[in-house]
Parts: structure tokens; sequence; C-alpha cells
């Protein structure tokens, strides 16, 4: 009974090393950027981070001497500490000392590990960074110098380098960034949830509806690209709102015969229209998402103002 008891205890400490390694192998190290089971040597400032965003983010803060914030350059990355054992080597997806995979996503180009391969990532050699979403549902358009949708492939309108600038809404880079980004029909991108948030604060600014200057720009500003104003969606019943309001609204005798000229965001025409307090209207696609170039009511705008109320 002893001795049988003897021989099963080295069997069972082993099996629970294993599983022990196991649970160590998979579990849920890393930051909330990713999951993975390394650390990074920053070649920059020569201290360790969890990925390069965590020293981005710590770089960039406040609380930093701006003369001292900066990124981290990724592609000199050429350190890594093992999560496991804390043994600091060269970049390499297993551990020299405990052998444990840092990332079941390893690119060796990028110095980049992720243990969720649920997001499918893959090497763009154009863009020279790894990319989300699976390499067969993208292409590189050589023209934005970006990767897009196969969706957009013969769709998409050129612009150069589309996404290598930032988001107009919320100024983060767009061309590495880790959220989602959309595509206008113009050709600017944006981030996705900046767009959302646009359309959010438009349908609540809809319920005031009165259509004077100050109020009509902000409305048509959240339809349209923030960097070339042309609008991004279906403006019909707007535009007929603003039909209604336009013909509601008589302009005093003074100002019946006042013409000015307008330029259209949507379609680019210059048109001589009548002037009208609530807009103007684009003679050739019937767009109301247009801008005063020449004449006006000049310093009487006070004064009309209170004439309109």
């Amino acid at each position: 009974m002893e001795s049988s008891l003897k021989t099963q205890m080295p069997i069972e400490d082993s099996r629970m090393k294993d599983q022990s390694f196991v649970e160590l192998e998979s579990g849920n190290f890393g930051c909330s950027h990713y999951r993975r089971r390394c650390k990074i040597r920053a070649p920059c400032c020569n201290e360790i981070f969890d990925c390069r965003h965590c020293h981005n983010e710590s770089k960039n803060s406040l609380d930093v001497d701006p003369l001292d914030r900066h990124d981290i350059p990724r592609h000199d990355l050429k350190r890594v500490i093992c999560s496991l054992c804390d043994t600091e080597q060269d970049v390499q997806q297993h551990c020299i000392q405990c052998g444990v995979c840092m990332g079941n996503y390893f690119c060796s180009e990028c110095k980049f590990f992720d243990d969720d391969v649920s997001k499918n990532q893959y090497h763009c050699n154009e863009c020279g960074i790894c990319r989300i979403g699976g390499k067969e549902n993208f292409f590189h358009c050589n023209k934005c110098g970006c990767c897009y949708s196969t969706l957009l492939k013969d769709s998409h309108i050129c612009v150069e380098k589309a996404m290598h600038h930032s988001c107009p809404v919320c100024f983060e880079f767009l061309f590495d960034t880790t959220r989602d980004i959309t595509v206008l029909p113009c050709g600017h991108t944006i981030h996705l949830e900046c767009v959302k948030e646009m359309e959010r604060h438009f349908q609540n600014a809809t319920r005031i509806l009165y259509f004077l200057q100050t109020v009509l720009k902000p409305l048509l500003w959240r339809y349209s690209c923030p960097v070339c104003s042309k609008s991004y969606c279906d403006m019909s019943r707007v535009w007929e709102k603003l039909d209604q309001e336009v013909a509601s609204t008589p302009m005093p005798e003074m100002y019946q015969n006042k013409m000015v000229w307008i330029l259209c965001n949507d379609c680019g025409e210059n048109s001589e229209v009548n002037f009208h307090i609530v807009a103007h209207k684009c003679l050739k696609c019937k767009s109301y998402n247009t801008r005063q170039t020449q004449g006006g009511p000049g310093s009487c705008s006070s004064r009309f103002v209170e004439m309109v109320r």
C-alpha cells in the first residue's frame, strides 16, 4: 500500500507541473491592447513596457514635458522580456530560456506579438505594418497608400496617402490606429465611431427646427466630410425640409433681388443665386451644402435678424 503510494506521487507531481505550465502558457498575459507573454524594451528610452501603445500613451501624457514626448520607433525594437521567466533576449517567437511561445501570431518584420489570432492578422509589405481582418479580404491601393476592403476595389475614389493623416474629428493618426476606419464616398478616411458620433449629434440637433445660418452649418457638417465638406449620405430629405423652410420664410423687399455667388461643396459648381437668410441652393445638383463666396448683405446682418424676429 505504502510502496504503491510512493510510486504514484512523482507521476501526479509531473502532471500537476505540466498542467500548471499549460495554464501559465495560456494565461491572460499582456495589456489592454494585446494578449501575449512578453514585454518590450523601448529602443528610444530604454524602458520596459507591455507594448508600443502602452509606451506611447505613457510618454505622450499631459504629465510629460512636451519636449520629452515621443512615440516608439516600432521597427527599431531589438529586445523583449519573457513574461514567464523574465529573460531578456533578442526578438523571437519562443523564449530561449523556458521555451514558451510569446505570441501565437508573430511578425519578425514588425517585431509584433499577439495571442488573439481570431483577428486574422497579416503583414502588408506595402504598408510596412501588420493589419487585421485576413489578407484575402483586403487589397493595397498604391495611390491611397493603404489597405482597403476588397469590396472597395473597383468603387473607391483614390486620395493620395488617404490614411496618412490624423482623424479630422479625434485627431488620432489613422494609418496605424487600432480602431475601425471607414472610407467616405469622397475618398477621405475617418474613424467609424467618429462618424457615428457625428450622426448622433445630428439626430439630437434636428429637434431644433429652425435653420438660421448659425444652426444650419453645424447640421450639414455632421453629415458631410470634415475634410472636404462633401455630403457622405443621401441628404434629399434634409433638402426637402430646407425647401419648405425657404418657401415659408419670405425675405424683406430690400433683399428680394439681392444676388450672391455660392460654391457647392457636393458638386463643385459656382452659382449666382438669390440671397436668403436660411440657405442657398445649388442650381446644378440642388444641394444646400453650399458656401457663400461673393456678395451678401454686408454689415446689416444684425439688423436683418431683428427684422426676422
